[in-house]
């Protein structure tokens, strides 16, 4: 990698970390159908026309029934469970617990498309699960205070993420990633426009609640996606892949920031032993040791 590359890693990883802060901070104002549906509608009306631009919009109508269906899975489900969890739960935490998505996805992949398991991976597996343990243990209360169901949220969200890397592989290789990433806000959009108008506020959002949803519609949504496929272009998926490590360390950064939010010893014993689960499980740290005694 170069130091432009390296650059555009770290603000990706800036602007997927700051989404976990704007949600927490817009959610309240929006509720979390009304915050998603602005999300996904924003980041809709910034890719059509880069999609017009780059001459991609026939790639789109070949393909438009998967490209849109995996924006259930990649967007409208985990986004809205992710935005009903920071009601409760801050964003240091639930961007700690978001890392742990490649380990579901490899679990998700190996029963669905049948992909290998080494011995490394299932040890990074393995390893990944205990340190989601380690951060949600003691937090499954489902009592009427309890952080049960919020935590169970961002659980389910990494899993929804999972499902959307394995269907994606599954119906939409060889598609142009600009296609399927508009595609599926395009289907994310048309499926909460129903709930999103239903759930519309009383109260009129503030004017800083607007400012949060537009930034995390445009930036940190529209605009991380073109970021996110250049890199996956330029440097390639396994390496793209290393801004799971940095989401969190700038979602804290910016909830210390901005919301007074603090890391706790144990979701940095968590966070660490999920980073070195999905190291290993995603060749990370297996495949490069290889390739340097090769």
């Amino acid at each position: 990698m170069n130091r432009f590359d390296v650059t555009e890693l770290l603000l990706l990883a800036a602007l997927w970390g700051a989404s976990f802060i704007l949600i927490r901070y817009a959610v309240p104002d929006f509720g979390p159908f009304a915050l998603i549906l602005v999300r996904v509608g924003l980041a809709t009306l910034f890719l059509v026309p880069i999609l017009a631009v780059r001459r991609q919009v026939n790639a789109l109508r070949e393909n438009w029934f998967h490209a849109c269906t995996v924006g259930l899975f990649s967007s409208a489900i985990p986004f809205l469970l992710f935005a009903y969890a920071m009601v409760s739960v801050s964003g240091s935490f639930a961007s700690i617990l978001n890392a742990g998505t490649p380990i579901w996805g490899a679990i998700i992949a190996y029963f669905w498309l049948g992909e290998a398991m080494n011995g490394r991976r299932i040890a990074g597996l393995v390893l990944g699960v205990v340190g989601v343990l380690i951060l949600v243990w003691g937090k499954l209360d489902f009592g009427q205070q309890g952080l049960g169901w919020p935590v169970l949220a961002v659980l389910g969200a990494t899993v929804f993420y999972g499902v959307s890397a394995s269907y994606t592989k599954r119906f939409l290789t060889g598609v142009p990633p600009l296609v399927t990433a508009t595609g599926s806000q395009i289907g994310a959009t048309v499926v909460l426009l129903p709930m999103g108008i239903a759930f519309w506020p009383d109260t009129a959002p503030t004017a800083s609640a607007w400012s949060a949803s537009i930034l995390l519609g445009v930036v940190s949504t529209g605009f991380a996606y073109i970021l996110f496929f250049r890199l996956i272009r330029s440097i390639g998926p396994a390496n793209t892949i290393a801004v799971t490590f940095l989401i969190p360390l700038f979602a804290a950064l910016w909830g210390a920031l901005f919301l007074g939010e603090t890391i706790t010893p144990r979701m940095a014993v968590g966070g660490a032993t999920i980073f070195l689960g999905t190291a290993l499980a995603t060749g990370i740290i297996g495949t490069r040791r290889a390739t340097k005694q090769a």
